[in-house]
């Protein structure tokens, strides 16, 4: 669990806070976890109880759900004021100070592993893989391999990466099931024959994808592989939700978008509509996002006139 509260001199303050550590996660969830985020603003009926304004940035799973992946509040003096919390301000006089909140829990976690993972097992992003690299040693028993499987290894280290040796008397076999099982990045294997020609050959956890690389350079080589990874499992998750998200202008549409992803609508504002939508679908409103660009002039449940864009999804 990762959370913080701040109380500031003014709202203004305050809400720059509320914004900036929304930001913090954002940034965290798709350059670090590789997980494409939708940023905006919750409902009435869906923001924190208390709050004056609840931010959220949302995360679509790969079962086609969505997930809040971590939210930021701005309470304004409302508690200050109930709790009787006060300071001397500029003026000498005391003032009620103006409070924020945010936070998110271990669904991060979760996130990964429903964001990226496959049939095989987890798949994570290097920058947050306990073991970027396994070096696997073939046929360890022959001269030379394990000793130069252990000098990769220490090299790799020094060079700034998380790497793990296996010589265990496990089969290959079983030894690349386990490592693809815990999401390493990359898989790095040397047998006689690689030694032989000054290669080794590596395999990557989110494509699958075998290269030989020069065991000179090895280093140089496999950061610039590890970058590879980070980016691409975060463009292959923004190509999965863009996929999955479809302007929808009716209920009929909004019923089937939801059990797919992201229904993007037009909505008046009316918590009856939300109700609505919920008692129908089972879908919630995630957010109004940030980017408010018209889609439509009328609410997708009421056909009034429509005041925000608004994300429906069913999510956890």
């Amino acid at each position: 669990w990762q959370e913080g509260h701040t109380i500031h001199e003014t709202s203004e303050e305050a809400i720059h806070e509320t914004e900036q550590q929304l930001n913090c996660y954002a940034d965290f969830f798709e350059n670090v976890l590789a997980i494409p985020v939708v940023p905006g603003q919750k409902t009435e009926k869906e923001k924190f109880a208390g709050a004056e304004a609840t931010y959220t940035v949302e995360c679509l799973m790969k079962d086609h759900k969505a997930l809040q992946g971590a939210t930021s509040h701005y309470f304004g003096d409302k508690f200050s004021r109930a709790y009787n919390v006060t300071f001397t301000g500029r003026d000498n006089k005391l003032q009620y100070p103006f409070q924020t909140s945010w936070g998110s829990t271990t669904r991060m976690i979760g996130a990964v592993i429903m964001a990226h993972g496959d049939n095989n097992g987890l798949v994570l992003p290097p920058k947050i893989a306990p073991v970027q690299v396994i070096v696997l040693p073939v046929a360890m028993h022959k001269a030379g391999v394990l000793e130069k499987a252990s000098e990769l290894k220490d090299r790799l280290v020094k060079a700034g990466l998380r790497v793990k040796l296996d010589d265990s008397d496990n089969s290959m076999g079983w030894k690349c099931a386990q490592y693809e099982m815990k999401g390493v990045p990359v898989r790095v294997e040397i047998g006689p024959r690689d030694l032989a020609e000054g290669k080794v050959m590596s395999v990557r956890r989110d494509t699958f994808e075998k290269a030989p690389l020069d065991i000179e350079g090895l280093e140089g080589e496999i950061k610039a592989m590890l970058d590879a990874i980070q980016t691409n499992m975060f463009e292959i998750a923004r190509a999965f939700r863009d996929a999955h998200t479809a302007d929808v202008h009716n209920m009929e549409e909004l019923g089937r978008q939801v059990d797919g992803g992201y229904a993007k609508a037009m909505w008046c504002g009316d918590q009856a509509c939300e109700d609505e939508i919920k008692d129908r679908f089972s879908a919630s409103s995630r957010c109004m996002p940030f980017d408010q660009t018209p889609i439509g002039e009328t609410c997708v449940c009421c056909g009034k006139p429509a005041k925000k864009v608004i994300y429906f999804a069913k999510a956890y």
